[in-house]
């Protein structure tokens, strides 16, 4: 996956459910340190609510490595598993969601709970501004002045751009080219300097 939707904006939905108050915070979290210092905030923010339940995909979409929940008190799988399994599902990546709960003095049962967190967690998504991440690649290497014209040109045509150059005796250029252009630029480089001009991938 080269590129995926995350968060834009942070958004607040809110819901009452049988005199209990669903409060659904929804915000980007590029990994889960800033999942939680968001889940942290929020606490701080509602001190005297019964449950601060989250979860949270904080990477890209379908890495299970990034991703986590909790209940928070509430019984075991009735809030953070169905609010993962809703973020999980919506092919969004980099996001956190909260749902603080004010509890109103009637039991909604596990089902219930399941149904008020998920569906909290899924209302606020339908709602939430997002944005395209577009993941790139980076690569580095040199080229003569006379063909520094030829670089920017192909570069332009792959929505690329120069992350850092060093004009000397010859350029010396990194490069960022999203990944699903990668091919296409190297192709163009290659061709057009007759394969006198050639970028490396810099491994992370």
């Amino acid at each position: 996956m080269s590129s995926y939707r995350i968060p834009a904006t942070a958004l607040r939905h809110e819901v009452v459910i049988e005199r209990s108050r669903f409060i659904a915070d929804l915000a980007h979290a590029p990994d889960p340190a800033a999942a939680k210092a968001f889940v942290q905030r929020i606490r701080e923010e509602f001190p005297d609510a019964t449950h601060h339940c989250f979860a949270f995909v904080a990477g890209r979409p379908n890495d299970s490595q990034c991703m986590g929940s909790s209940d928070d008190g509430e019984p075991g799988g009735t809030a953070g598993k169905p609010m993962l399994t809703v973020l999980a599902h919506s092919g969004v990546g980099e996001i956190v969601a909260v749902v603080t709960r004010y509890y109103g003095g009637i039991k909604l049962g596990t089902g219930g709970l399941a149904r008020a967190y998920g569906g909290t967690v899924a209302q606020g998504l339908n709602a939430l501004a997002l944005a395209e991440k577009v993941d790139y690649a980076r690569l580095q290497g040199a080229c003569d002045y006379g063909f520094l014209a030829t670089v920017e040109h192909s570069l332009a045509e792959c929505e690329g751009r120069i992350a850092h150059a060093d004009y000397s005796h010859e350029v010396v250029l990194r490069l960022e080219v999203p990944e699903t252009r990668l091919a296409e630029f190297l192709g163009l480089v290659r061709n057009r300097s007759q394969d006198r001009v050639q970028f490396r991938k810099e491994e992370d």
